[in-house]
């Protein structure tokens, strides 16, 4: 009971909400928005119950004119089975909830006008939510597919070179049959600046997915061992761009002379963020230590 409390004092209602609110109370629409309000409150918090579950740190629920998002101070250590649920923990409640609806209509508990309203929003977001687009929920399980089979920041580019151009496509297709929607237009927007400010982003992202992997538990986080071999004269950067999620790795120096000797990944860690050296090569630490 205290952790589903600890939940509702991380939600924020971005301030244009209410201005929506009273939008649509002025033009007759005030129910549309509180269904859509309570479909979306209750897919934000099917993430965030299921971050709950696995102690990850939920930084805020957020609710805005156009949708909503849990933010986690989460980047990108945790088991990936971990964040396939919490990932997935939005989209099934929509499930659920149809179910549910179908069960009051049939008993004649809500009119049929309410019933179809309340289905057609809630196959609306879930079809949404599941567009291959950063960040919504289909971008998040791109970026977990991608994660599977490249290295963190080569799968957090291409993730987003998806999604633009999955985007540009839902714009095409949106221009070309409702040309007018303004709703669509907006999250759109809001879309293409998110995706703009996530690509700037991209290696201050990869910078705190290392340091969460230096300071963070890594008992918890990494499990299978995954070599990665780099020539002593690779730059210690180029081998930390090889680093995955999910695993741990030890890394196989090789020389002209053939194989110099294998290093810890927290060795690595350790020699660029404890004492500051980023520029050197993988070589130089055999001397450092």
């Amino acid at each position: 009971m205290t952790k589903a409390a600890s939940l509702l004092k991380l939600i924020h209602i971005h301030p244009l909400l209410w201005l929506a609110a009273a939008t649509a109370a002025l033009t007759a629409h005030f129910l549309e928005l509180c269904m859509l309000l309570a479909i979306i409150f209750i897919h934000e918090i099917g993430h965030a119950a299921a971050a709950l579950f696995f102690s990850w740190r939920i930084k805020r629920i957020s609710f805005l004119p156009f949708g909503g998002v849990a933010e986690m101070d989460e980047h990108g250590n945790r088991p990936m089975k971990e964040e396939l649920i919490v990932i997935l923990a939005g989209p099934v409640q929509h499930l659920w909830l149809m179910a549910a609806a179908y069960v009051l209509q049939v008993n004649g508990l809500i009119p049929e006008s309410a019933y179809l309203l309340f289905m057609k929003y809630n196959l609306m977001i879930l079809a949404f939510n599941l567009f291959p687009i950063w960040p919504l929920d289909g971008g998040k399980l791109l970026f977990l597919l991608l994660s599977a089979w490249k290295p963190f920041p080569e799968a957090h580019e291409w993730t987003l070179i998806c999604s633009f151009a999955f985007l540009t496509l839902f714009a095409a297709l949106t221009l070309a049959t409702a040309p007018l929607h303004l709703n669509i237009w907006v999250i759109a927007g809001f879309l293409y600046f998110t995706l703009f400010f996530e690509w700037k982003q991209r290696q201050f992202v990869f910078m705190r997915f290392l340091l969460e992997r230096y300071y963070g538990n890594k008992e918890e986080s990494l499990a299978a061992l995954k070599p990665i071999r780099a020539d002593e004269s690779e730059g210690i950067i180029r081998v930390l761009a090889k680093f995955r999620r999910g695993c741990k790795h030890s890394i196989l120096v090789e020389s002209d002379e053939g194989e110099k000797g294998i290093l810890d990944e927290n060795e690595l860690l350790h020699y660029v963020f404890a004492e500051k050296k980023m520029n050197g090569k993988v070589g130089d630490l055999f001397y450092a230590y």
